[in-house]
């Protein structure tokens, strides 16, 4: 699974003349935020771009305690962890065909 770039956190700029200026680094040069990059925790829009779902899924599964996830007071966010987690638990063995076999004729009932 390819893992999408994310904007990163925006970068504190020391400036020279002792005043803390905000500079944001443009999206292709912000590298990947997947879930082996350096990045601690992620939003739902992120976790949800991450795992290719809708957000709005994910975060209802949240909200029924159906996924993993961390709530950092009211916020709601997902480790690594949580993404391998939801991962894992929706991964299924594949379909294997069973023959169907012919039920005999049920007895009959005794009165």
């Amino acid at each position: 699974m390819t893992t999408p770039s994310f904007p990163s956190p925006q970068a504190v700029d020391h400036a020279t003349d002792g005043a803390d200026t905000v500079t944001a680094q443009p999206d292709d040069a912000a590298g990947t935020a997947g879930p082996d990059s350096g990045q601690l925790l992620f939003t739902p829009a992120q976790a949800a771009t991450v795992l290719q779902v809708r957000e709005s899924w994910l975060r209802r599964r949240a909200a029924e305690r159906r996924v993993p996830c961390t709530f950092l007071g009211k916020h709601l966010r997902f480790s690594r962890a949580d993404l391998e987690a939801i991962v894992a638990e929706a991964q299924r063995p594949p379909a294997v065909a069973h023959p169907r076999t012919r039920r005999s004729a049920a007895p009959p009932r005794q009165s």
